[in-house]
């Protein structure tokens, strides 16, 4: 959210983790983030933050008791993973010489890239998990009526 809101909301010790993050990684996105970047964590506040509250009750309560959250984690992995594909590919396909902060050499873009990598990933993995999670026992091809 530091991204969006005014650095007078956050304490020192919050705003030199996002700096340690931007000197060490080289991260142009959140040095100065472009407006189609900030409308991703607009959604990530609005949405998401709260998705995480009732996805955490759900998991704590145990999938096969809350499966109402089925279609909520697909819609969520889905919308991340859809998210985090322009950024990736914003990292690796621009050209940033000419800025002073942003990744240089291949190393410095791989491991920018690597940073933003399990954003992509681990809601890649929740919704492969959430498709193919069935409630009802084992499908069969040949039901009889």
């Amino acid at each position: 959210s530091q991204a969006i809101l005014p650095s007078s909301y956050y304490p020192q010790q919050i705003k030199d983790v996002i700096q340690y993050h931007i000197n060490e990684f080289k991260d142009p996105l959140m040095n100065d983030p472009p407006i189609w970047f900030k409308t991703f964590i607009v959604v990530e506040c609005l949405l998401q933050l709260p998705f995480f509250f009732f996805a955490t009750y759900a998991f704590l309560t145990g999938i096969k008791k809350a499966k109402w959250i089925r279609i909520p984690c697909i819609v969520y992995a889905g919308h991340v993973a859809t998210t985090v594909i322009p950024i990736i590919s914003h990292v690796a396909l621009t050209d940033f010489s000419k800025l002073v902060v942003g990744p240089k050499t291949d190393k410095e873009r791989y491991t920018l890239i690597a940073i933003y990598m399990p954003y992509l990933l681990i809601p890649l993995m929740l919704l492969f998990y959430m498709i193919g999670l069935q409630f009802d026992g084992p499908r069969s091809k040949n039901k009889q009526h």
